[in-house]
């Protein structure tokens, strides 16, 4: 078990990519509006990000491919080829843009509780602090400890609230109450982070290289992958129970990383404030390394450029998303709509790209023996009907198509 643990690496990136900023906003929406009711679709969601991640890993390391590459890789017609690319480009594209600008001006937020300084100075501030992290590569440091450090307050914070037991039971029970379908697909989005399945295919090749026993790279990586996720989603769970029962019926719109701070008063008195916006900024700057580093991958695979973090390319990928998300922030008005919005962007586009995988992952020339079988088609497809399903209900709401 020991060495198992040592073994963990990109899972933890990826935990650490969907518990920033959005996350703890989100959760914390969630729980304040609609109280214990959507914890189905929390748990529907770390259900999904099991599956989905899972297969990523094995395309990383079965195939030697990141999903940018094998996507490419899936056409033999030329049109095929570049309609995949351009799909890559505004699919991911569009999504890391939104979600760096979630990540910023969360971190910006939390800054902004603390200092009283603006939050869009402070983004600007952010936007630059992440691309020195990026350039460093000391973010892989703050993961760590930030995962740590939320797990114990978090948790902590929920067993010290007591939540209704009974009510928390039937929250697991499937129902969208009135008005709450874009929190419902936010939820959904700030967990199930299609730009990690970028990420997450290549950082795995990394961590086992080529020469390493597929089987046995294989089972390190699922223990990776399952232990991290779960992690993340026991924080999600906890930072959503917590605000359902310090917030909900009181009335209480969450507007302020200073209200979210009020959930964490329970444990830790009248510093609840300065813990919340250092676990926020943290939370912020750790996302907004890992969003533009996925676009990266995506699009030098998706274009067969060279996947180095010191080429030029790949460094114009990143910094072109971090001053996009960066530049969105400083121009929001609300700090938290702009986090929700991100997240339901995000819901929005994975069906499609989850169900890009699943074609990847039934490639019997790439994968051979290690391509979906009956049971991972399965649970993909769920997967990808249920998701698919809240963020077409989504786009028919924004259209005014029903109510």
């Amino acid at each position: 078990m020991l060495e198992r643990l040592k073994s963990m690496g990109p899972g933890l990136l990826v935990a650490a990519a969907f518990i920033g900023p959005g996350t703890v906003t989100t959760a914390s929406v969630a729980g304040a509006s609609t109280g214990f009711a959507l914890l189905w679709a929390l748990v529907f969601s770390i259900f999904a990000t099991l599956v989905l991640q899972e297969m990523a890993a094995r395309l990383g390391i079965v195939a030697r491919q990141g999903l940018g590459e094998a996507l490419r890789g899936a056409f033999d017609n030329p049109a095929g080829k570049w309609a995949m690319v351009a799909l890559v480009f505004v699919a991911i594209g569009f999504g890391t843009a939104a979600f760096q600008t979630g990540n910023v001006s969360g971190a910006a937020l939390g800054l902004e509780a603390v200092t009283g300084l603006s939050a869009r100075i402070w983004a600007a501030l952010v936007g630059a602090a992440a691309v020195a992290l990026l350039a460093s590569g000391i973010y892989r440091v703050i993961e760590r400890v930030l995962v740590v450090l939320m797990s114990v307050v978090f948790v902590a914070t929920a067993i010290a609230v007591r939540p209704d037991l009974g009510a928390v039971a039937a929250g697991l029970v499937p129902a969208i109450p009135d008005g709450a379908m874009l929190t419902t697909i936010g939820l959904v989005g700030t967990t199930v982070v299609t730009y990690n399945f970028f990420l997450h295919a290549a950082s795995v090749q990394d961590r086992w290289d080529a020469g390493r026993d597929a089987k046995a790279a294989l089972s390190e990586a699922r223990f990776d992958t399952v232990a991290s996720i779960l992690l993340g989603g026991i924080i999600t769970f906890a930072i959503l129970v917590t605000a359902a029962a310090a917030f909900f019926g009181t009335g209480t719109a969450i507007e302020s990383a200073g209200q979210m701070a009020e959930q964490l008063e329970p444990v830790l008195g009248a510093y609840a404030k300065w813990f919340f916006a250092l676990g926020i900024f943290a939370a912020g700057m750790t996302s907004s390394v890992t969003a533009p580093l996925a676009a990266a991958y995506a699009v030098t695979g998706a274009l067969r450029w060279e996947r180095d973090l010191k080429s030029a390319r790949f460094r114009a990928v990143w910094a072109a998303v971090i001053g996009i998300g960066t530049l969105l922030a400083i121009l929001g008005t609300s700090p938290v709509r702009a986090i929700l919005l991100a997240q339901a962007a995000n819901g929005i586009l994975l069906p499609v790209v989850a169900a890009f995988l699943l074609i990847v992952m039934n490639r019997e020339g790439l994968l051979g023996r290690h391509r979906n079988g009956l049971v991972g088609n399965a649970l993909g497809a769920v997967v990808l009907l249920l998701s698919g399903f809240l963020g077409l209900w989504t786009l028919l709401t924004a259209a005014g198509l029903v109510g």
